[in-house]
């Protein structure tokens, strides 16, 4: 046999010579890379710290903005009202430094600044979570929207430590909203991609524990700094400036927006280091190509590269002009909307119990982590709409049982009951959603979309604190009717689960066409 004949037996060989094969990066990873290998791990722990950072911006501000105690000098009740203040003779029993409620006077009839200052940080990540996921899929990619982002949470944090009245203070965490609304999508985004289908899904429910992690370490941080809301916003803030120095010059780009740009060069780079690391190889005859090109092209010549195409980035229009995709996003809006009014409304009722603040979050950040952990060991068994429909639905019934129970004696136990199931499903739902939604749609458009969910996602954190005050019993029928129209309406969507992670739009349309083998 010949030489010539024996290197296109075996694949091998780099030269003209040689096979050619034309590998989806999916299929890259599962034949000779590796799925999740030492990498990918390494790759995943770097990234996915951003959520830490992302739950440090986000709920700074239930300590930062707590009501501190009150404390008559005198000793003899001759203090006047407590809304008058020091006017009526009470004192802050930490000192006005050690929130801005007591700073500013944001108490009684000031109260709902407190609220409006929540609201507004939540419009900004709705606005911050739509630019990003636009421009992390076009020209700017995934790295760097997140080196991007926790620069400005860096910057923004620091500033509000400066701030000199509740003005600036409102505008300010505004600017912070808009940077940290993205951080989780960038980072969640980044983390997955690189690793391959059937590890995709379990490695992205872990990164939630990141999350639930940070709000875990902020608790401890902000018992250190009660005594200053101001120290507390600088601490908080510099992990986000270390990561964007220590910790992203080593984190690489993702392979996926590489060849969507049409870098096929730097995405098969990443691919090799890949195989490098994980102690495997990629044939020299292997390239990769776009799902929406053609096979393999064989026969003893190399393959030639494909010409740039214009259409190497997508934004959230393209994906209105696709039926398939259109559909998709609208139910995902509304399911994440639906969601996040549920997690949210829940989770608010800490600041109201009667317990140690400090102890109270930390305790419900890992009270969550049990959700994740579930979700994780049951997504690649059930597949991910079975799963969303049973945890919506989970906690959207125990939810309309709280409504249905009076708080009163033992039963007032009972009702709490059905808050921590109600909270533990849509926990596991939350999160699940996150790795749904980028396996909905294709690379182009992959995080305009999940901007897009995401705002969503921040509106109904928006919408919670309004349910809430409406009382006892019909903030539970909400949350109720909540997760149960939301697990109704995860029944249109598609199922996911071991199919390819489409890179383009029209390859997503075609692989829809043909069934699963």
């Amino acid at each position: 046999m010949s030489t010539e004949a024996l290197l296109a037996a075996s694949g091998g060989g780099g030269g003209g010579g040689a096979a050619s094969r034309r590998l989806s990066i999916d299929d890259a990873l599962a034949e000779h890379a590796g799925e999740l290998g030492r990498w990918q791990l390494r790759h995943f722990v770097l990234v996915s710290a951003a959520w830490a950072l992302e739950a440090l911006h986000t709920m700074v501000i239930i300590f930062a903005d707590r009501e501190p105690a009150m404390r008559c000098p005198a000793g003899d009740g001759r203090c006047g009202d407590r809304c008058a203040g020091a006017a009526a003779g009470w004192e802050w029993a930490q000192g006005s430094a050690s929130s801005t409620v007591a700073e500013w006077g944001l108490v009684c009839g000031e109260r709902y600044k407190v609220g409006l200052v929540q609201a507004i940080f939540f419009a900004g990540c709705m606005i911050g979570a739509g630019v990003f996921g636009h421009l992390s899929d076009s020209f700017l990619g995934r790295k760097g929207s997140l080196q991007v982002v926790c620069f400005l949470n860096a910057l923004f944090g620091l500033l509000t430590a400066l701030s000199p009245s509740y003005r600036v203070y409102v505008v300010l965490r505004l600017l912070t909203g808009f940077s940290t609304g993205s951080i989780g999508l960038c980072a969640f985004v980044l983390a997955t991609e690189p690793i391959g289908p059937s590890r995709r899904g379990t490695a992205g429910m872990s990164s939630f524990y990141f999350f639930s992690g940070g709000i875990a370490a902020l608790a401890g941080v902000a018992a250190m700094f009660q005594s200053s809301w101001r120290l507390l916003y600088v601490v908080t803030s510099l992990p986000s400036l270390v990561f964007v120095l220590a910790v992203m010059p080593f984190v690489s780009e993702s392979p996926r927006w590489y060849l969507v740009r049409r870098r096929t060069d730097d995405a098969m780079r990443v691919l090799r280091d890949i195989a490098a690391t994980n102690g495997r190889r990629i044939p020299d005859g292997v390239t990769l190509k776009l799902d929406d090109e053609g096979d393999d092209v064989t026969g003893g010549k190399q393959i030639e590269e494909s010409p740039p195409a214009p259409s190497s980035s997508g934004s959230i229009l393209d994906v209105f002009r696709s039926r398939t995709t259109r559909a998709r996003l609208v139910l995902s809006v509304l399911i994440n909307l639906l969601c996040s009014v549920v997690y949210y409304g829940l989770s608010l009722n800490v600041v109201n119990l009667k317990t140690n603040l400090y102890v109270s979050v930390a305790v419900n950040s890992i009270a969550e982590m049990p959700a994740y952990l579930l979700t994780a060991l049951l997504l690649d068994h059930f597949g991910r709409k079975p799963l969303g429909i049973g945890t919506m639905l989970l906690s959207g019934v125990f939810c309309i049982a709280g409504s249905l129970i009076a708080g009163v004696g033992a039963m007032r136990v009972v009702r709490m009951v059905c808050g921590v199931v109600g909270i533990f499903g849509m926990a596991a739902t939350y999160n699940l959603l996150f790795i749904y939604t980028a396996e909905l749609f294709p690379t182009v458009v992959r995080n305009a979309a999940l901007g897009c969910t995401s705002q969503a996602s921040q509106m109904g954190a928006i919408l919670a604190p309004m349910v809430v005050v409406l009382g006892e019993r019909v903030p539970f029928a909400v949350f109720g009717v909540s997760g149960i129209i939301g697990g109704l309406l995860v029944f249109y969507l598609p199922e996911t689960m071991n199919k390819p992670l489409y890179d383009t739009m029209a390859g997503l349309e075609e692989g829809e066409k043909t069934p699963l083998k």
